[in-house]
């Protein structure tokens, strides 16, 4: 075959110099747009040495300053002399032999940095037949990666963390670790760890490069008919982001992974069997992966267009090692934020041809569209349709006291996007504002979410809403779903009007939640996360009766068995003083709950702040509002 397309090259040549793209109607990407959160690019690497002096000419071209690729191949048909046959595909980004790895890091790779940093998941995956520059395009990456992680241009101080592990068929290693055995398994959460695997604390870049390289080393690869040290197996280094000032929110995550090159059965003839083994188990890791990422983009599509009610797409991610150690990325049940870039590796070779269309066409079917629409008209209940000027009035208006500025928030965000915002990031921009504590920043984050996830269920019931709005007027009625005041007691605020004019301290009542730290005196130190607490208001102490007793075992009110007082008084402690229940963080980020049986004893003057909770009926959780 090799010979057929040296005896021909000046034909083919001639036959590509004619070649003109047909028009056919309007193109696709003129009325879609795709995914913003998967981008699939394709990168040209230039002709090698060996390959022009063997006389091979090009096979893949660059349509001009356009995201197609244009593909020939040479057919030799039963009469008459070899022609082309002419296939072109579509991609998000695509980069020619001239393009430099640092273009492709600063357009697209470049982004996912402080998107990780700022708690999301951001994932690079580079693929592509094996001799296609795949690892020295991951390479580079990592070192441009490890300059932006370290030359200060983020803002804030995490703690960070690498861990590099490959899979070979359905094996994993963790090549930070000689070379040793792990174990992918998902804990009764239903988050897939990576058990056995060592992760390394970095803090200069050189400490960073040197753990990469020695994974490299210890990588597997093995000679192919393209490549003398092929790589056998996915690498994927993990790069793990912790916010000490945000200790409950998720930690960020970078993935870099740089999959097996892929093969072709043809190579049967030259591979012997265990080759070919590999091979096979490597391609439908490969398709699995396709469909995870196709999967995961279809649903991101859905959420964007507005199909929350829509059936989602199936994501097989537990077919494969490789999709399971990943299961985070794909599965939208997961509720991280994730961005994903793929980047498509292609030998522009007229003798490897085949390979290249394969890898197109893998790229093309990984790229999912959506129809162009309008944008939602505006509604002032639903934060999907706010444009950024909307969405900073909402903010100024409605994120407590002090007021949240909207300027570092929102800089350039629309509704829909500052949703997909990763939750510590919200947070950090939140606390850029002076005066602004950390639960005021949680809570306005749960607010906004609450708004937007009421607004979706709005729509699934709007022949109910139609249904009760005559009753809703008689807003005195005092009967259940009659609104009013009965509506506002699912939230700890007070419901008597002008009540927020009033410092807190002064309208102390039951069902007030307050923020408290305790004192090295009250004995209640141990239960305090970061020298804080919350707890919810149940009665004043000196109304207790004797048998009550606090979570330590303590009797608040009353007389011991030798008549002296305890409680209070009798502790040398001085002012008001009231029973309350414990408030602790609950299972789901952001969520409280209240444990009655739970009892503490707390002090006026240990009080720092009312914290307004808020009743959530879906998830039974309370959240912080403002």
């Amino acid at each position: 075959m090799e010979q057929f397309l040296l005896d021909n090259a000046e034909r083919y040549k001639n036959l590509v110099a004619k070649f003109r793209p047909v028009a056919s109607g309007p193109k696709a990407s003129d009325s879609t747009t795709a995914t913003p959160e998967i981008v699939v690019c394709s990168r040209l690497r230039p002709m090698l040495e060996d390959e022009l002096a063997q006389g091979f000419p090009v096979g893949v071209y660059l349509r001009g300053n356009t995201n197609t690729v244009d593909l020939h191949e040479l057919k030799q048909p039963v009469r008459g002399l070899p022609r082309i046959t002419s296939s072109d595909y579509t991609v998000d980004r695509a980069f020619g032999p001239d393009a430099t790895t640092a273009e492709i890091y600063d357009s697209l790779i470049h982004p996912l940095v402080p998107w990780a940093w700022g708690g999301g998941v951001a994932t690079m995956f580079a693929f592509g037949q094996t001799y296609s520059g795949k690892t020295y395009t991951v390479s580079f990456l990592e070192r441009q990666v490890a300059e932006t992680l370290m030359d200060g241009s983020l803002s804030g101080e995490r703690n960070i963390y690498i861990s590099i592990i490959e899979l070979a068929g359905q094996t994993a290693y963790d090549l930070l670790n000689a070379r040793r055995q792990i174990s992918i398994l998902e804990d009764s959460f239903g988050v897939t760890q990576m058990a056995g695997a060592l992760e390394h604390q970095v803090t200069n870049k050189e400490s960073l490069l040197d753990y990469i390289e020695a994974a490299a080393s210890l990588r597997r690869t093995a000679p192919t008919m393209k490549n003398d040290s092929s790589s056998r197996s996915h690498a994927i280094c993990r790069i793990r982001f912790e916010n000490h000032a945000l200790p409950s929110s998720k930690d960020g995550l970078l993935y870099m992974v740089d999959l097996a090159g892929s093969e072709a059965a043809r190579d049967k003839a030259i591979h012997d069997v265990s080759r070919m083994k590999e091979a096979r188990e490597i391609n439908t890791s490969l398709s699995v992966l396709k469909d995870c990422i196709r999967g995961r983009a279809l649903a991101d599509a859905d959420s964007f267009a507005g199909k929350s009610g829509k059936k989602p797409a199936y994501i097989p991610f537990r077919q494969s090692t490789l999709t399971k150690t990943l299961k985070h990325v794909f599965d939208p049940a997961s509720g991280r934020s994730c961005k994903t870039v793929v980047v498509a590796c292609v030998n522009p070779c007229l003798a490897d041809i085949g390979a290249s269309k394969n890898t197109l066409r893998y790229a093309e079917m990984l790229r999912v569209v959506m129809p162009k629409t309008k944008p939602a008209e505006y509604h002032p209940g639903v934060p999907a349709t706010w444009n950024n000027e909307q969405l900073r009035s909402w903010i100024q208006t409605n994120s407590g006291d002090p007021a949240i500025n909207p300027t570092p928030l929102a800089p350039t965000e629309t509704g829909p996007q500052l949703l997909r915002l990763p939750m510590p990031e919200f947070l950090s921009r939140c606390l850029q504002t002076p005066d602004v504590s950390a639960e005021q920043a949680q809570a306005f984050q749960a607010k906004l979410w609450k708004l937007h996830v009421d607004s979706q269920r709005a729509a699934n019931r709007a022949s109910a809403s139609a249904s009760s709005s005559k009753a809703s007027n008689n807003s005195g009625s005092g009967k259940p779903g009659s609104g009013g005041r009965l509506e506002m007691l699912d939230s700890s605020a007070d419901p008597e009007p002008g009540s927020a004019e009033v410092p807190f301290q002064q309208r102390i009542r039951p069902g007030m939640v307050v923020g408290w730290k305790p004192s090295a005196a009250g004995g209640y130190e141990s239960f305090s996360v970061g020298g804080k607490a919350y707890a919810m208001v149940m009665c004043p102490r000196e109304v207790v009766g004797e048998r009550v007793r606090d979570v330590r075992g303590e009797q608040v009110n009353g007389k011991d068995t030798t008549g002296s007082s305890v409680g209070g008084e009798g502790k040398g402690e001085t002012g008001e003083a009231y029973l309350c229940a414990m408030v602790a963080p609950a299972l789901l980020p952001g969520s409280y709950g209240i444990s009655p049986w739970r009892q503490v004893v707390v002090r006026v003057e240990e009080m720092e702040a009312e914290v307004l909770m808020e009743w959530d009926e879906a998830t039974r959780y309370y959240y912080m509002t403002v």
